[in-house]
């Protein structure tokens, strides 16, 4: 019997999870049900029916969507599996006229480029081991029904597109964590978190200036247990060296790539100081 390609569902979850842990990945079944939930996922299951390999497409509006969870067993690797699951996901979004992105680790870089992927831009996952305390600043308080449309309109011009449910769903995961920046009655920005399989994960921060994320980052990481993943934008140099000052340390780097017309770069990348994840964008 040979391998086969199929739709994604509920009921492969825990093949989905034991692909994160193979990869030493930090999704956990909250983050597969969540891109499930609203995403279009494909696998190849080997004859034995265990699920080898994972591509998802996550659509945010009308233009773009976010490739991820590209991912297979280590058993399985070198046999084609992610090219051919890129693929059909890549002819999807064709077929929906949407852009696709992702944030590829060092190792899958070159295949997204060999795919047609061009680099938009990086960051740097840091890994914080053990707590801080930090004082919160006066200007930080937890995020309020009466916010959500500032940050749904804020995030959609950091980001590019809507993706309210994403952020709905990690607020109520972590709402200790879930909090606003305000300055002169307005918010300045926003930070969110959740629990991942291995670290809690820190993300999306969006602000209009480095001084408030940095003030939204403290306050996160004081309300959090150790260990604490944050992905920080490198446009963002000065956080990443206050990260550093912290005692966060550096894991690794992603680049943040497309795959559509040449310099297409929805959103406003300065905006976004950390990702909400690779995973989600």
């Amino acid at each position: 019997m040979e391998s086969t390609e199929h739709v994604l569902e509920l009921r492969h979850l825990p093949g989905c999870l034991r692909l994160s842990q193979s990869a030493n990945w930090n999704q956990n079944e909250a983050d597969w049900r969540l891109m499930l939930g609203f995403g279009r996922g494909w696998g190849i299951s080997a004859p034995d029916g265990t699920l080898a390999a994972s591509t998802m497409a996550l659509p945010y509006g009308a233009d773009f969507a976010w490739i991820a969870m590209v991912l297979v067993l280590p058993e399985h690797r070198r046999k084609g599996y992610a090219s051919r699951l890129l693929r059909i996901a890549l002819a999807e979004m064709e077929r929906q006229k949407r852009v696709a992105l992702l944030d590829a680790t060092p190792a899958g870089h070159e295949v997204y480029i060999q795919e047609g992927f061009r680099d938009y831009w990086g960051f740097k996952r840091f890994a914080l081991n053990s707590g801080i305390s930090v004082s919160r600043m006066k200007d930080i308080r937890k995020l309020e029904s009466k916010d959500w449309q500032t940050v749904l309109s804020l995030d959609a011009v950091a980001f590019g597109g809507s993706r309210e449910a994403v952020l709905r769903n990690l607020a109520a995961r972590q709402p200790k964590a879930a909090l606003v920046a305000e300055r002169n009655g307005q918010v300045a920005g926003f930070v969110l978190a959740r629990e991942g399989r291995e670290a809690m994960q820190v993300g999306p921060l969006v602000a209009r200036d480095e001084g408030t994320a940095r003030e939204l980052l403290a306050a996160a990481l004081g309300t959090l247990p150790a260990p604490v993943y944050v992905d920080i934008a490198d446009h963002a140099g000065p956080l990443q060296s206050w990260a550093l000052a912290q005692g966060l340390e550096i894991q690794r780097p992603f680049t943040r790539m497309a795959h559509g017309p040449k310099g297409y770069a929805p959103g406003e990348a300065s905006l976004v100081y950390c990702p909400a994840g690779p995973e989600l964008g």
